[in-house]
């Protein structure tokens, strides 16, 4: 079928549900695959409906109309009616997940400190637990914990929400590289224009199929996987994010059954299929229907498409599907990406010049993988952080977009708002969202290239620590994938490297010190630098974001405070 714009009924997702229910209300919604593809749960457009208004109306019978609400539920479709249910109550809905009770909860005490939610809603499962946590937590014990299983499902008590395209619909709080998440105001008007674009760049038709295992309660799981489909009267197939770790293939077994044609996730969810999965898996496989492979990691490695394509070519995945794009919370979700079926740009730049912010293509330069175009009514333009001028094409500095899918800011952080979100040019351009990206665009291609905050600057070089991280994992098989952090510190008056990596020492053939100086080498011999410190550890893990990008600034935090060091091995 041939690809039409999408056409969004009213102003507010609200008005989308509705058309959706009234347009197909026995289509297939969703399904969520549980016990490792063993067994599968369905829901139509009417009874997600039907559900999500029951939460609606207690919420409303208990006056929590325009006020903030936790959704604490472990990967399902009750998350999924959660939320929906949430918007049709007309309260600000906060996706987070449910704490751990063996464990520190500092990420969800945050959350409650800034956001100062009435409620949390979960299930009976869980709510006793909730209570109970809730009430022995200073700070918490106000949350009215509210278990969603039974609810009458009549329509006698609702009322449609009075809310406009303005209304905030949710707070996406972001990981961000600190310990300290910001909860970023998203209206509905944001994700209507972000839903159209994400639908023109990405080729959507009523054809589309989406499929995907990112956690729920991040943006790139809630709006391009739960939404998105929503928008286009089509169904989503989901999985929780676990059953994809302990089982990578069970993602790709999804797409085959169920014809899929849209999935994705970043670098590492393609390299874990490529360790993964099985040849006598892929024979099983039919990925032909797979026509958008979504990579949105910063930045994309040529190495991983690569790698996936040759991998699962007898299984029939077109290398074209692969999709980069590029996208962050406070842009809702998507900005840049490529053309639909035309396969990812990839090209060379000299080594040196980019340690000077200059992209000089080169035959046997560095290879970067590009991000695609703006798609939509947005501007981008590359800056100069310091000084505010805009630069010119094959110029690295800071990504600085202005859209109608940048969102309101951050939520009772008017300064850090002003500051993010608030940013002219020199000349008096703007307002532009500062997205804290290093990039540069060749030939209308954006392609990122770092964190302004994470780069690394060594004798007047800049070095960037993805760079460095793949470097150290491609070492010795006993480092583990996606398990290394780089990042500066200050010694003695200069900026020195520091690599976190962790090891799998069980049947490695060095020892931790020859697998340190084997690292040291590598780093000496690819980036010329030496690094003031290597640290090895072989328990816990490298912090990561929702997401699964690195928090390079709390490792830094980390090593600062000798957090490694208790866990280092010293055999």
């Amino acid at each position: 079928m041939p690809h039409s714009p999408l056409e969004l009924s009213g102003e507010t997702l609200v008005d989308v549900l509705f058309s959706v229910v009234r347009a197909n209300p026995s289509q297939t919604a969703y399904i969520f695959v549980k016990d490792r593809g063993r067994t599968e749960q369905k829901m139509t457009y009417w009874q997600l409906f039907q559900q999500a208004r029951a939460i609606a109306m207690t919420l409303q019978q208990k006056g929590y109309q325009e006020k903030c609400v936790l959704l604490l539920y472990p990967p399902s479709l009750d998350y999924i009616v959660a939320f929906w249910g949430c918007l049709l109550a007309g309260v600000t809905a906060i996706p987070a997940y449910p704490p751990n009770f063996n464990r520190p909860i500092d990420r969800l005490e945050s959350i409650v400190t800034d956001a100062k939610p009435v409620a949390a809603i979960t299930t009976d499962a869980l709510v006793g637990s909730l209570v109970y946590h809730f009430g022995n937590h200073s700070g918490l014990e106000h949350i009215d914990c509210i278990s969603t299983d039974l609810l009458d499902v009549s329509d006698e008590d609702w009322v449609p929400p009075a809310i406009d395209a303005d209304h905030i619909a949710f707070l996406q709080y972001t990981s961000g590289s600190t310990s300290l998440p910001k909860g970023v105001m998203v209206s509905h008007k944001n994700l209507m224009q972000n839903e159209q674009i994400i639908c023109e760049a990405f080729g959507h038709t009523q054809e589309t199929v989406v499929a995907g295992w990112l956690p729920l309660y991040h943006d790139m799981g809630l709006i391009g996987n739960v939404i998105q489909p929503l928008c286009l009267g089509r169904t989503c197939v989901l999985i929780s994010p676990l059953d994809f770790l302990k089982k990578p293939v069970l993602w790709l077994e999804i797409i085959s059954k169920y014809k899929v044609t849209t999935s994705g996730g970043p670098n590492f969810a393609y390299d874990l299929c490529v360790r993964k999965v099985k040849p006598e898996d892929i024979a099983k496989l039919d990925l032909s229907s797979w026509r958008v492979a979504f990579n949105g990691a910063e930045p994309i490695r040529a190495t991983t498409l690569q790698a996936f394509s040759d991998t699962f070519a007898p299984a029939g995945f077109d290398p074209r599907a692969f999709y980069p794009c590029y996208g962050l919370a406070e842009a809702t979700l998507f900005v840049t990406g490529v053309t639909h079926m035309t396969g990812p740009v990839i090209k060379r730049f000299d080594a040196s010049a980019l340690e000077e912010n200059r992209a000089v293509p080169a035959a046997e330069g560095t290879m970067l993988v590009g991000s695609g175009r703006l798609w939509g009514d947005q501007k981008l333009l590359i800056v100069d952080p310091d000084s505010g001028q805009p630069l010119s094409d094959n110029e690295i500095g800071e990504i600085w977009l202005q859209s109608d899918c940048v969102t309101r800011g951050y939520w009772q952080r008017p300064a850090a708002t002003e500051e993010t979100f608030h940013a002219y040019t020199h000349d008096g351009l703007g307002p532009f969202l500062r997205t804290g990206d290093l990039g540069f665009l060749s030939e209308r291609e954006l392609f990122v290239t770092g964190r302004t905050k994470d780069l690394i600057i060594i004798d007047g070089r800049n070095h960037y620590p993805q760079d460095i991280e793949h470097t150290v994992e491609r070492t010795n098989d006993a480092v583990r994938p996606s398990g290394c952090a780089a990042f500066a510190v200050d010694h003695e008056n200069e900026e020195q490297l520091v690599v976190v990596a962790r090891v799998k020492m069980q049947g490695a053939t060095v020892s931790i010190e020859q697998l340190r100086q084997e690292i040291i080498g590598a780093i000496v011999e690819t980036h010329q630098i030496r690094p003031h410190d290597i640290v090895l550890i072989t328990q816990g893990n490298i912090p990561k974001t929702t997401s699964g990008k690195v928090q390079r600034r709390l490792c830094r935090k980390m090593y600062l405070n000798g957090h490694f060091g208790s866990i280092l091995d010293s055999a």
